[in-house]
């Protein structure tokens, strides 16, 4: 396999890669509704895709958008990810970290003056762990509380965008009738698992996020705040401004 990496805009994605995403969805997601994925991909901004190239056939995808909030007088912008899925024997690859490596940058070069952060939420504990791998700050997490500020963003974020389904109490969207669920087997939390503290956080925090529920997570997109593996992963391509308001 020879991938590549692409930032495409939700607009210009062509009605046979939309298949492939929904195709891709439903084999490791239960409960994918078509009307649901559509609905929920029409409202992103991208789309970051990991194409084979001698196939062409798509290996992998995340969907992404800006939000902009206001917490204490302060516009927040936040670069939110959506459905997040890469097949089985491309997960080696790093595109996909390469691109959204490249649209961070992007965005940290169109709004040099702004507060931007990345805003995740998190139904299995392989999403979660992309935290710790790529930020040195990022809440919740086990050894630190979270802030009164960072929880004040969060409760912002999650609020604005999911206002129906948002425990403020819990910091989790609860899962309903329409959400999607990993299948069996993707993700689980196996006993050899839980050695990792992560991992066994994530799990506490999150006791059902088998069927569903996420965990809403945040981290400043700074640099000073991205980890070695981030850095390698964003590579040094120059940004270049993306176009979003």
């Amino acid at each position: 396999m020879k991938p590549a990496g692409q930032l495409v805009s939700t607009a210009d994605i062509t009605p046979n890669r939309r298949e492939e995403m929904f195709a891709l969805m439903e084999l490791y997601y239960e409960g994918v509704e078509r009307a649901t994925f559509d609905a929920d991909l029409d409202e992103k901004d991208w789309v970051i895709q990991v194409i084979d190239e001698e196939s062409n056939r798509l290996k992998g995808f995340s969907t992404q958008m800006l939000l902009k909030v206001e917490v204490s007088g302060r516009a927040v912008r936040a670069l939110f990810s959506g459905d997040t899925i890469v097949d089985s024997d491309a997960r080696g690859e790093r595109r996909l970290f390469q691109v959204s490596g490249w649209l961070v940058r992007s965005l940290m070069s169109t709004y040099p003056d702004s507060d931007l952060y990345w805003f995740l939420i998190s139904k299995g504990y392989k999403t979660y762990r992309f935290l710790p791998l790529f930020f040195n700050e990022f809440y919740p997490r086990y050894d630190a509380c979270t802030p009164d500020r960072f929880r004040a963003i969060i409760d912002a974020l999650a609020g604005n965008k999911f206002p129906a389904s948002y425990d403020r109490a819990l910091g989790i969207v609860r899962a309903c009738s329409c959400s999607y669920r990993l299948r069996p087997g993707i993700a689980d939390i196996t006993t050899d698992r839980l050695r990792d503290p992560h991992i066994r956080f994530f799990g506490e925090r999150n006791p059902r996020h088998a069927l569903g529920d996420e965990l809403c997570c945040i981290a400043p997109l700074t640099l000073a705040n991205f980890t070695p593996a981030a850095h390698r992963a964003m590579g040094s391509q120059p940004p270049m401004p993306v176009g979003v308001s």
